[in-house]
């Protein structure tokens, strides 16, 4: 994976997470610990991909292990929630970027 894709991620998660400003105001109307669930989700996407980015070796790996696993967390939040009829439609390019993020951390971290 070259530098320039594992950047890319980094401003992609900071545009996700600006997108899911009214999503987390609905989630939070009805439940607020999947509310502050996703948030720290999200947060932690972008926190261990610009620690990541400054670490090398297994720390870099790990940092980049994490942001998947949170990725993913921030993924099944936005799922619970349209389950739950917190919200009726998330914005397809939301979903989108982050599922380019999770794609260059499968890639990253394989």
């Amino acid at each position: 994976m070259s530098p320039l894709a594992r950047l890319k991620a980094y401003p992609l998660m900071l545009s996700v997470m600006r997108r899911l400003r009214p999503v987390l105001v609905q989630i939070e109307k009805h439940d607020r610990d999947l509310g502050n669930q996703l948030r720290r989700a999200s947060a932690s996407v972008a926190l261990n991909l610009a620690e990541g980015s400054g670490s090398s070796g297994g720390t870099r790996n790990a940092r980049y292990r994490t942001a998947l696993g949170s990725a993913r967390e921030t993924g099944a939040c936005i799922d619970v929630a349209e389950a739950l009829g917190y919200v009726e439609r998330v914005e397809p390019l939301l979903l989108d970027e982050l599922d380019q993020v999770r794609a260059i951390l499968v890639r990253v971290t394989a």
